[in-house]
């Protein structure tokens, strides 16, 4: 598998909190390396207005050599996103306090789905297995 892909939702969230430009960037800032993973850069963090004028808040994104997170706050509705995907596992449970902790939710939902399950994390290893599959399959052939 390539790796984890944590997707949280969170409603009834703080608004003070969903608007705190200063919260969010320290939240990216200190998230990647709480769970043991590696920035590569500074968080960037910055207010949007959507279509819809409810729709406005604040997102923010940090790259890290193993992936990235991303997170969206709509303060008017109570609700944030976040997705954390790494191509590393991660502790969960770790991620999901740190952000329950900074938004303070009354409710949240989180799925986590694993990436790229057919990824080669091996070139060799993956021409080993290719090879031994295709050995198989002319042998099925002289066999018949």
């Amino acid at each position: 598998m390539f790796g984890p892909h944590l997707m949280i939702e969170a409603s009834g969230c703080k608004f003070d909190r969903l608007t705190d430009i200063r919260l969010l960037t320290n939240l990216l800032d200190n998230l990647p390396e709480t769970m043991n993973m590696t920035k590569v850069m500074p968080p960037y963090v910055f207010e949007y207005k959507g279509l819809i004028p409810e729709d406005w808040g604040l997102s923010g994104i940090v790259i890290i050599a193993e992936s990235h997170l991303a997170i969206h706050t709509f303060p008017d509705k109570g609700f944030v996103t976040v997705d954390i995907f790494s191509c590393k596992d991660f502790d969960v449970k770790t991620a999901v306090d740190a952000i329950i902790e900074a938004f303070q939710p009354e409710t949240w939902d989180e799925q986590l789905i694993m990436r790229g399950r057919e990824f080669p994390k091996s070139l060799t290893k993956a021409n080993m297995i290719l090879e031994t599959e295709r050995r198989a399959h002319l042998n099925q052939f002289v066999a018949a």
